[in-house]
């Protein structure tokens, strides 16, 4: 049964490999037997660059600096992995943009205001970004006739976000809600992956989503008994719990899976 799950002598791309969710996706990655490449905008040199290589394992881990909106930087990040390893069999779209809670009244204030260059930079990287991806590495996977990739969205693609959550922020002086685009940018990525799925379906590579709801990361404390209280499980996920989907739908064990949307949210979606 183990061996449904196995990755052994498989290559990964993760994009946005150096993030929270991007260096738990890696770890357990390589823990099934895949050796790592991390695609993230950083240096080499970075030193959130070198410590997530020192904390895998370098004999694990290929670091590329790409930005995954650029599709030459793609295509030659793809010509580098094929050189070091091989063609990538797994690509884990995980790179994404959001408004940082900290962020300026103007990208966290009122729809009817909401900057259009904030809507096109969440757009660009959010969307453009992942279907670049997949044009580079899913169209050399589909040349080789086998693979999977994983287009990560979120619940705020799936439903609107509550803005309720927010209502403190507001009662005590400031103009905050939700912004539009990252809910639009996630809601996008169904499509493709459909779109994907069943173009490639032939051609041995499957597509699927998986949604994911927040993750617990030293958010305010106001704001976590807000959004907790609207989740049936009652608190946010830790980093690693989505991890045994990841290695679920990059595995044998989901293949005869694609265009589907796997949602993990603590209950979020069910009331």
């Amino acid at each position: 049964m183990l061996d449904l799950f196995s990755l052994k002598e498989k290559i990964a791309v993760v994009t946005g490999g150096i993030g929270q969710l991007g260096k738990q996706f890696s770890t357990a990655l390589i823990r099934a037997g895949a050796k790592i490449v991390i695609l993230d905008i950083f240096d080499p040199d970075n030193e959130r660059v070198t410590a997530a290589t020192r904390q895998l394992g370098p004999e694990n881990v290929y670091y590329v600096q790409a930005n995954i909106t650029n599709k030459e930087e793609l295509a030659r990040a793809l010509q580098n992995i094929q050189k070091h390893w091989t063609v990538p069999h797994i690509l884990i779209n995980n790179a994404a943009l959001d408004s940082p809670p900290g962020a300026s009244a103007e990208e966290n204030g009122p729809f009817e205001s909401y900057p259009e260059k904030s809507w096109d930079k969440v757009m660009e990287v959010n969307v453009k970004g992942v279907m670049v991806a997949c044009q580079v590495f899913g169209g050399a996977m589909a040349k080789e006739g086998r693979g999977s990739i994983v287009n990560i969205s979120s619940i705020y693609g799936l439903v609107s976000p509550n803005q309720d959550i927010y209502e403190y922020r507001r009662a005590r002086g400031e103009s905050f809600y939700k912004p539009v685009a990252y809910s639009a940018s996630k809601s996008a990525l169904f499509n493709l992956t459909r779109y994907l799925a069943t173009y490639w379906a032939k051609k041995g590579v499957r597509v699927n989503t998986l949604t994911l709801a927040g993750v617990y990361n030293k958010q305010d404390e106001t704001f976590l008994s807000e959004y907790c209280k609207r989740i049936p499980i009652g608190r946010m996920a830790q980093p690693d719990e989505y991890n045994g989907t990841i290695i679920y739908l990059s595995s044998d064990a989901s293949k005869y899976m694609t265009g589907a949307n796997v949602v993990i949210d603590g209950g979020w979606t069910a009331w």
